[in-house]
């Protein structure tokens, strides 16, 4: 079905920060997969793990205890706040996970009838009915009316609107750190501070999105670290699993109690193949420098944007955490994003005027260099 607008490339192979098409022309990928591929395309430390599992057992259903993913489990409760772990397939199904927990514990362990969700504008949490309805975008819900009841948005970064956050049906806030799709906005930590304390002082619970800033993208494991506080229920998916399709809803024991047998489920989620690929990316992760590298490589790569905005007035500002980074400019980004497809090196939108930069954890100084030099070429012939 025509559901995307696709580029006009075709790619077939991938390795480290690059990847090549039909023809075998070279690109510097710097999407990552829309931040999927955090250790790089085809990262051998996953591979070699996956090929072991694909000779021993593809799949079983969740009625029987899987190995994988309960070791993965176990290493995403200690490396974050959480207790248990519901694995599904992509982070749209995790944050419809999450917004039914959030409800399923405000109305059978809280005793409540609080049902409403509040999230964000400009914020983008998935394509199911419900996680579009959560998305702050109108431009997703078209054409999908009725909507479900129960959501409602503020604007995002504004702190005159947490007068309006906790209503008398209000059971959870949901919202991004970084506003990937919305347009690579980070929050302000002031803000955060001021939500964090009224959900507390309320009794609202906080889900916080990782789908995009999770995985050490934003330059800790999970952004929320970085923020100095932790919610009762993330979502993780996207570089989980180094490109295998999984989708993670983690929350306190408090709150997960809430989904008992029956309550919620998945066929393929946490099975064998792709509980094994998250396992080895999240081992690798936080047992290796790699985050300490990607913490240098942001900050080479942010000097070096700044430095390219004091050259170009087309450039208006570049706004981003770690590894996520926008760059918002006077033009059409469209137009950049195809000329710097020209030159052999991928980047994605996050809206008409701003170029989304997701370059892999493992990117070099070479990589970040021959990534400005494409820049700067573009834009010394706009």
């Amino acid at each position: 079905m025509p559901t995307y607008n696709r580029f006009p490339v075709t790619l077939v192979k991938g390795s480290g920060s690059y990847v090549w098409d039909e023809l075998g022309n070279k690109f510097l990928d710097y999407t990552s997969g829309i931040a999927t591929c955090n250790l790089g395309h085809v990262p051998d430390i996953v591979k070699v793990e996956v090929e072991k599992q694909l000779q021993q057992l593809w799949h079983c259903s969740n009625l029987y205890h899987i190995p994988s993913q309960e070791q993965l489990a176990s290493a995403l409760t200690e490396a974050s706040f959480g207790d248990q772990v519901f694995f599904c397939n992509s982070g749209a199904e995790a944050n419809e996970a999450a917004l039914k927990l959030a409800r399923k514990y405000a109305q059978t362990v809280k005793g409540t009838d609080k049902f409403e969700i509040v999230t964000f504008q400009h914020s983008f949490h998935g394509r199911t009915l419900a996680t579009l309805t959560a998305t702050g975008q109108e431009k997703v819900k078209e054409g999908f009316s009725p909507l479900p009841a129960g959501f409602r948005h503020l604007p995002y970064n504004d702190m005159e609107s947490l007068d309006e956050l906790i209503q008398p049906e209000t059971c959870a806030v949901m919202l991004e750190l970084v506003q990937g799709e919305g347009g690579v906005n980070p929050a302000d930590p002031e803000w955060v501070n001021q939500l964090v304390k009224m959900c507390r002082e309320n009794d609202v619970l906080i889900i916080i999105d990782e789908i995009q800033t999770g995985m050490g993208r934003t330059g800790t494991l999970f952004a929320y670290e970085g923020y100095g506080f932790e919610p009762d229920i993330m979502t993780v998916a996207k570089g989980l699993g180094s490109g295998f399709p999984i989708g993670a809803v983690i929350a306190n024991e408090q709150v997960a109690k809430a989904f008992g047998p029956g309550s919620h489920g998945s066929t393929f989620g946490g099975n064998p193949i792709v509980t094994t690929a998250g396992l080895a990316t999240l081992t690798h992760i936080t047992n290796s420098s790699i985050l300490t590298e990607a913490k240098q490589a942001s900050a080479y790569l942010i000097e070096q944007l700044f430095a390219l905005k004091e050259q170009f007035d087309t450039i208006e500002t570049i706004r981003g955490k770690g590894l996520l980074q926008g760059m918002v400019v006077k033009e059409e980004a469209a137009t950049i994003v195809a000329k710097l497809r020209d030159q052999h090196i991928l980047v994605l939108l996050a809206g008409p005027s701003v170029i989304r930069i997701l370059p892999p954890l493992t990117t070099t100084k070479e990589e970040i260099d021959q990534f400005i030099t494409a820049l700067k070429s573009v834009f010394q012939t706009s």
